[in-house]
């Protein structure tokens, strides 16, 4: 009997500057909170590490557009809007990954990031014989595609989670072009972390 490949759940981006009221708000973004919340839960009855990126930007970046990138400055650091959403519920032991401090880069993947000690994320996870990784989080054509695909191409087996995502849609239909996307490079759609596709 081959053991179950050892599993972690990855929340994206679900910060204030990210939900209604934000500088750059992902429409539903707050209505997939409970959602997200509900597979932490389960993960963490697992004993399945939870990880949190967040969007950690310097005021000045190439990634805003008053320094030729595409977007409003939002989830600066030490700012309210890169702050947790106050109604996500992460567990205590929860690894913070920190994404776009570099400024010549747009840190758009979970990837891009590092833990609280520098460690980048794929270290971590393979430190700890992670195989698989659930997604969950904002934004699902940004940063959820972009975590996705560098996972698949890390070699991981990648789970995401519909109703704990929300898109941009900065172009109507970025969203679901990106679940295709994604799900043409090997990722599945799963309901629940016991992971029966959808």
């Amino acid at each position: 009997m081959t053991e179950e490949p050892t599993a972690a759940l990855l929340v994206v981006d679900i910060q204030r500057d990210f939900c209604a009221g934000g500088a750059l708000a992902a429409p539903g973004g707050v209505e997939i909170i409970p959602a997200v919340n509900r597979h932490v839960a389960d993960a963490s009855s697992r004993g399945m590490p939870v990880y949190a990126t967040r969007d950690w930007h310097p005021a000045i970046t190439g990634h805003f557009r008053e320094y030729g990138g595409d977007w409003p400055p939002h989830c600066v650091q030490e700012t309210a809007g890169a702050q947790f959403h106050p109604d996500l519920k992460l567990p205590p032991d929860a690894i913070v990954v920190n994404k776009g401090d570099d400024p010549q880069r747009h840190g758009y993947s979970a990837f891009e990031g590092h833990t609280s000690d520098g460690k980048p994320l794929l270290d971590d996870l393979r430190d700890r014989h992670i195989t698989r990784v659930y997604l969950a989080g904002i934004a699902t054509d940004y940063c959820v595609r972009e975590s996705a695909l560098d996972a698949l191409r890390a070699g991981l087996e990648v789970r995401v989670l519909p109703d704990a995502i929300a898109g941009i849609d900065a172009r109507p239909g970025d969203a679901q072009r990106a679940l295709d996307e994604i799900s043409a490079a090997g990722a599945q759609l799963v309901p629940t972390l016991d992971g029966e596709r959808v």
